[in-house]
């Protein structure tokens, strides 16, 4: 069973702490990773949307002039 990478084999049996069940078996990387976030999916979407290009992706204003988002 794969969780998140696809190529790892699973190795560590998660769980939810507050609720007490378990969420899935990811592989060592993908546990870690998650831990690093402090299991915050707000954090995820935006270290994916980092990785994505989204949130850095500068709009023209004018030639040669460009707004950063904020």
């Amino acid at each position: 069973m794969y969780v998140i990478c696809l190529d790892a084999d699973p190795v560590h049996v998660v769980h939810d702490h507050q609720a007490g069940k378990v969420r899935g078996v990811p592989c060592f990387s993908c546990n870690a990773a998650l831990g690093q976030f402090k299991d915050r999916p707000d954090v995820l979407r935006r270290a994916a949307e980092y990785l994505e290009g989204i949130v850095w992706k500068p709009t023209l204003e004018a030639p040669g002039v460009y707004q950063l988002p904020s």
